[in-house]
């Protein structure tokens, strides 16, 4: 994967909140399922600024750890 942002990340649709993301609009994170390039992540805060694009594998792992508590 050569690129790992994306500059507005609003150009792109689909994008969910994290299951851990609370409803009362505080500090939230947005993750867009399906995209060639890998898992986009961007702050809900911020929905026309970049999103970070991690490996799929390396973002699996990353969820894995914070459900087991590490």
């Amino acid at each position: 994967m050569t690129d790992r942002t994306i500059p507005n990340a609003a150009a792109l649709s689909g994008w969910r909140k994290s299951s851990y993301s609370s409803g009362d609009g505080g500090s939230c994170v947005e993750v867009l399922d399906g995209h060639p390039s890998g898992v986009p992540v961007r702050d809900s805060k911020n929905p026309h600024g970049p999103a970070l694009v991690f490996a799929a594998a390396g973002w699996t792992s990353f969820i894995t750890s914070v459900k087991a508590g590490r």
